[in-house]
C-alpha cells in the first residue's frame, strides 16, 4: 500500500469536556479537565489534539482552547464552523490547523459532511484568511467526488473524510464494503488532486482494521471511542492501545 509514513492519531478531547459540563456547566472550574486529558494523550504518544469549539459551547469552552494552545506541544486542530465569532477566535488563537465542519444545534455530534461544493466562494475566502494567519485548513466532507473536487478548488490543504456512514454500517458486511469502497475512492481522488487525507467520525477499536485498506491516510481523528475505553482502562492506556492498532497501517 502507498503510504506516507506513520499514520498519525489526533485525539478529540471534546467528550472529556462533555463529562465536566454535565456537572459544572457555567462554572469557571470543574473536572475532568480536558487540558490535562490532552497532556496525558500526548504523553502516551498521540500526535495531536482536536477540540471543537461549537457555537453553543456545549462542551469545549473558550478558556479551554486558550489553555490548550499554551499546553499542546503537538498539533492542535480546532474544529469549527465558519461563523464570524468563531473565525475571529481562530485567527487570534492560531491553532496549527482548523477543520471546517457543519453545525446544527439539534444534533448530538456533527452528522454529515460540509457542503463545500455549495459554499465554494465563502470557503475559499476563509481558507485564504486562515492561511494568511499561518493556519492550515481541512474540510470535513463526505466521500463524494463532487465535494472533493470543490475542496481542491477551494485550496484547502487537507480533507477529513467523514467515516460516519462506514461506522454505522460496519456490522452489515455488504453495506460496510460499499462504504469502504467510497472512502478508498475518495482518498485516491483527493491524493490525485494534491490534497492530504485525514479521516474521522465513529472510528473505534473494532472498525479500524478494515479502514486500513484505504490508501494515502495521514491522520485519524478519534475521540469518543478513546474516552469511552478510558473509563475502564485509563486514558493513557486507551491511547496506547489505539496507537498499537494503528501501527499496522500500510503493512499489508
Amino acid at each position: 500500500m502507498d503510504t506516507a509514513g506513520t499514520l498519525k492519531l489526533g485525539v478529540n478531547i471534546d467528550h472529556v469536556a462533555t463529562l465536566r459540563e454535565a456537572r459544572y456547566r457555567g462554572r469557571a472550574l470543574g473536572e475532568p479537565d480536558p487540558v490535562e486529558a490532552a497532556r496525558l494523550c500526548l504523553g502516551a504518544g498521540a500526535h495531536g489534539i482536536t477540540a471543537h469549539l461549537r457555537e453553543d459551547r456545549r462542551h469545549i469552552q473558550d478558556r479551554d482552547v486558550w489553555r490548550l494552545r499554551e499546553a499542546v506541544r503537538g498539533r492542535l486542530n480546532l474544529e469549527m464552523t465558519h461563523t464570524p465569532e468563531i473565525v475571529e477566535i481562530a485567527c487570534r488563537l492560531k491553532p496549527d490547523i482548523v477543520c471546517l465542519v457543519p453545525e446544527r444545534r439539534q444534533e448530538v455530534t456533527t452528522e454529515g459532511g460540509l457542503d463545500a461544493a455549495g459554499q465554494e466562494a465563502a470557503l475559499a475566502a476563509l481558507r485564504r484568511r486562515m492561511n494568511d494567519h499561518g493556519i492550515e485548513v481541512s474540510l470535513f466532507i463526505d466521500a463524494d467526488p463532487r465535494q472533493i473536487e470543490a475542496a481542491a478548488r477551494i485550496g484547502s490543504q487537507f480533507i477529513e473524510i467523514h467515516t460516519g456512514a462506514y461506522a454505522e454500517r460496519f456490522h452489515d458486511p455488504a453495506a460496510r464494503a460499499r462504504e469502504l469502497a467510497k472512502i478508498q475512492s475518495a482518498a485516491r481522488q483527493a491524493h490525485g488532486l494534491g490534497l492530504r487525507v485525514n479521516a474521522g467520525h465513529g472510528l473505534n477499536y473494532q472498525n479500524l482494521p478494515d479502514l486500513f485498506r484505504t490508501p494515502h491516510l495521514v491522520e485519524l481523528n478519534i475521540g469518543h471511542s478513546i474516552v469511552s475505553r478510558a473509563v475502564f482502562s485509563g486514558l493513557e492506556a486507551a491511547v496506547r492501545e489505539m496507537l498499537a492498532l494503528m501501527s499496522a497501517y500500510g503493512r499489508s
